[in-house]
């Protein structure tokens, strides 16, 4: 069993042994993700670059901590595979951003 399919299962089961998968559809998933990344962004609001470094590591590992479970058990709901997902991912942004044209530049694909 993969990682993520071990860490998969312990979320499902986290959350069927409190009965809270009635609360879980995959529209209530998604704001409850938009949520946490919002929190997660609110540690970084106003600060520099240099202050941004030295944000409380424990807030952000606990934030995103957030943002990961509810991404992993949305793509449960929805039966992807988050594995495959993310090479698929991947493999489309290999194409949008080529190593020649996208290496040490931040333009958007459409620009390149």
């Amino acid at each position: 069993m993969s990682e993520i399919k071990r860490i998969t299962e312990f979320i499902i089961n986290f959350r069927n042994a409190r009965d809270w998968e009635q609360f879980h559809n995959a529209k209530d998933l998604a704001v409850a993700l938009s949520i946490e990344a919002a929190e997660l962004n609110e540690l970084f609001l106003w600060k520099t670059v240099e202050q941004s470094e030295e944000v409380d590591k424990e807030k952000v590992a606990d934030e995103l901590a957030d943002v990961l479970v509810y991404s992993i058990m949305l793509a449960h709901k929805q039966g992807f595979d988050i594995e495959e997902i993310i090479m698929n991912k991947m493999k489309k942004n290999g194409e949008k951003y080529p190593v020649e044209k996208a290496k040490g530049r931040m333009t958007k694909y459409d620009e390149l």
